[in-house]
């Protein structure tokens, strides 16, 4: 019974985004509430106007965005986008002009600085209906038909917000930006969970987050960034990102939001020697740390690992840069979605490993999505998004000649040791030894005085 309900499931996930693949393929946080307040606030200035709303995709003023230099790739829609205001006074005019107040979730804090730096380009601002609508069937945006996996917008509950509002948005007590409210509505969340998750079981945590944590009515409009969002790490700009890449060389980007354990080390490195990687390419390691699953290690945990495994091996083949982004777990529309935000960082590769941002069901830890959905809508739009994709190899670990990828060790016979994620997390909550060939001494040394 376990087997059918599982092949069921699989079955229907895949058939809701095969339309998408064919489609496509022939074009070639911890804090789980949603929107926690919005209160309107008294007007502060009847003398400042709302700024004009222009185009939301497609060409951009030139003021608001920085084209890409030659050597690197370029930005999706042509353009990284800016909407930081930089001059005191315009930040203090904008705030000014605010008539209510939205604070952010974990999850729509990080939202709101990828748009406001250029991880969402072309996006300038949330979504709107007919903008939304459109992503949610095509998984493309409206007018200018680019390529996006998922759709970008913020819940509110707040029944008296209307368009034309100036919203201030906050994040643990800090302005990080305001909001033009361009449209308000009631939005189909079983269309957008089946159509965006290939599921509208709540069994799936993507779908238990847009149905049980987003809050009543979705707003949209364009954004004006007014500072980053509190965190305690460093999240690079793409801009600052792009800064440090080695001028025409590949860029191959890793997506992980794990610890950094050996096997991963040996994927991400032997990736840079792959037949579509050029000489001298670099590997970003470019981890997700807002909000994933409840029970992954929190991103601050991982920062550590993370910094203190850069300082140790000390490869100028790999960069590290920390992103602030908040899984969906959505699988093969996630893959296209996290393919665009690595192509604004200045990626040319992607690694796509197993299953890729997939999930499994709440109640009996069955996969939502086939091992190779993910790799298969990558492949089928890496062209038309202008990039490469890398599959993830297979490496294991064998007692005679250390990691090699499965088919090598199938193929000469060779003793491969296995030790499960669970097993361990139990061993380390446990103080026992960790073997070397599964993890670094120094990362588990990070986790235990953590966790």
């Amino acid at each position: 019974r376990t087997a059918s309900i599982a092949m069921s499931r699989a079955n229907t996930a895949r058939r809701a985004l095969r339309g998408i693949i064919r489609t496509n393929a022939s074009a070639c946080a911890p804090v789980r509430a949603t929107a926690l307040a919005c209160d309107a606030l008294p007007a502060l200035s009847s003398m400042v106007t709302a700024p004009a709303m222009g185009l939301r995709h497609g060409a951009l003023n030139p003021s608001r965005g920085f084209a890409s230099s030659a050597s690197l790739i370029e930005p999706h829609g042509g353009k990284i986008v800016n909407l930081m205001l930089k001059d005191d006074a315009a930040k203090a005019k904008a705030i000014a002009s605010c008539n209510r107040a939205l604070e952010l979730s974990d999850r729509n804090a990080c939202d709101v600085e990828l748009l406001a730096v250029g991880g969402f380009s072309p996006l300038t601002g949330f979504m709107n209906e007919d903008e939304y609508e459109y992503t949610v069937e095509n998984m493309r945006l409206k007018g200018s038909n680019l390529l996006f996996g998922l759709p970008i917008v913020l819940d509110t509950s707040c029944e008296d917000t209307k368009v034309g509002d100036r919203v201030l948005l906050k994040y643990n007590g800090k302005d990080v930006g305001v909001l033009t409210v361009e449209s308000k509505w009631k939005p189909n969340k079983p269309k957008e969970a089946k159509m965006c998750y290939g599921t509208s079981s709540i069994e799936h945590p993507g779908v238990a987050m847009i149905s049980m944590e987003r809050r009543k009515y979705y707003i949209g409009g364009k954004i004006e960034g007014l500072n980053m969002p509190p965190r305690p790490f460093p999240c690079p700009t793409p801009e600052e990102v792009r800064a440090n890449l080695p001028a025409g060389k590949d860029v191959v980007a890793f997506q992980c939001r794990n610890p950094v354990h050996r096997a991963h080390y040996e994927l991400f490195t032997r990736a840079l020697h792959a037949d579509n990687v050029g000489e001298g390419a670099v590997c970003l390691v470019h981890p997700t740390m807002g909000p994933t699953q409840d029970d992954d290690i929190s991103g601050l945990v991982r920062y550590k690992t993370y910094v203190t495994l850069a300082e140790e091996v000390k490869n100028p083949a790999i960069r590290w840069a920390y992103l602030p982004y908040s899984m969906h777990m959505a699988g093969p529309r996630e893959a296209i979605q996290h393919m665009i935000i690595r192509k604004n960082y200045g990626c040319t590769h992607f690694i796509i490993g197993r299953d890729m941002a997939g999930s499994k069901s709440s109640l009996d830890g069955e996969d939502f999505y086939g091992a190779y959905d993910a790799q298969d809508l990558a492949k089928a739009n890496a062209a038309e998004l202008g990039m490469q994709t890398v599959p993830s190899l297979n490496v294991v670990y064998t007692e005679e000649e250390g990691y090699v990828t499965a088919d090598v060790a199938k193929e000469k016979g060779l003793n491969i040791k296995k030790l499960s994620g669970t097993k361990f997390r139990q061993m380390l909550r446990g103080g026992e030894d960790i073997p070397e060939w599964f993890a670094f001494k120094s990362v588990v040394k990070v986790l235990r005085e953590n966790m």
